[in-house]
């Protein structure tokens, strides 16, 4: 029986289940496999590279869902979705994307739509929903925190996460809420291993007349793909970037820097700590590979034992 790639439900023998279709579009009955290869559409990707808004390490691609045809057509622009193919270097970064984001919105962590889909060689591509735009043509505006910072994309390493509490204070319609999204998201990070927050990973959405921060995007376990020494956050905190434990996230950040009460520090803490076992059972029905979910609950694990969490016999 297959278990379908948007939604992870079994689905008899489709290969995506009516639910993960619908959350695509309510009339959509079903979904072609996308017309190329992982490694056409890295070629596509690179390609297009330079008429497209979206950069980074990992190669991606604007898309457009054709309800009408049941498919995804790779566009240059006015796209709203982006898909991102295998690596060629990087194994199972579409799996382990989707998988994290799951996590992410477990704990209330706001998502945009996202999942897998298959190419016509078997391989997975990652889709998300582009949460920028609107209608037909419309934007949405958006600031990463690069562009509130004044730092590049060369130089958008060289910061620290107090620095950012302060964008939050200067630029936030409400900063005590949205530093304990920020809080919640920075403690999620390190449990499941995402040391590439660097500050272009955040952004604000300004909407509905309130600036707050955007939903959650490029969240994945970075530490289990990434070889030798690797750091544990990407903007350094309280000076390091490595060797955090409790007290540096939750008593130093969340509650000296981001000046969260001990009663909303204990909600996210308990919010938390409740969804920890759902954690392991979707890394047991994710589409990674059984060594890479071996690594990744075994991170997991560890970094829960850092907090304290008193999860180990899960």
């Amino acid at each position: 029986m297959n278990r379908c790639p948007i939604t992870y439900n079994l689905c008899e023998e489709t290969r995506y289940s009516e639910k993960g279709l619908k959350l695509l579009a309510p009339t959509l009955k079903t979904l072609a496999l996308l017309d190329f290869t992982a490694e056409q559409l890295r070629a596509e990707a690179m390609q297009r590279a330079s008429k497209m808004s979206i950069q980074g390490v990992q190669p991606k691609l604007s898309a457009i869902l054709n309800i009408k045809d049941g498919l995804f057509k790779i566009v240059d622009k006015s796209g709203r979705y982006i898909l991102k193919p295998q690596h060629h270097i990087f194994p199972e970064l579409p799996q382990n994307e989707d998988l994290t984001m799951r996590l992410a919105a477990s704990i209330g962590i706001e998502i945009p739509l996202h999942g897998l889909i298959y190419s016509k060689d078997g391989s997975l591509t990652y889709f998300i929903k582009r949460f920028d735009r609107k209608g037909q043509k419309g934007k949405i505006a958006i600031e990463d925190f690069a562009q509130l910072a004044g730092m590049s994309r060369d130089t958008k390493y060289n910061y620290s996460m107090e620095k950012l509490v302060k964008l939050i204070d200067d630029y936030c319609t409400f900063p005590a809420i949205e530093k304990a999204k920020l809080f919640k998201l920075v403690l999620f990070n390190f449990l499941v291993g995402n040391e590439d927050m660097h500050l272009k990973n955040y952004s604000i959405i300004n909407q509905n007349g309130k600036v707050e921060l955007s939903p959650a995007y490029d969240l994945l376990n970075s530490s289990i793909v990434l070889r030798g020494d690797i750091e544990e956050i990407a903007l350094s905190l309280k000076g390091k970037k490595g060797n955090l434990n409790r007290d540096v996230l939750i008593n130093y950040f969340g509650k000296e820097r981001c000046k969260l009460t001990d009663i909303i520090i204990e909600r996210i803490l308990d919010t938390i700590q409740a969804e920890l076992p759902s954690w392991f059972n979707l890394i047991d029905i994710s589409f990674l590979s059984d060594e890479m979910k071996d690594k990744y609950r075994n991170l997991l694990q560890k970094r829960i034992d850092i907090l304290g969490f008193g999860t180990s016999n899960i």
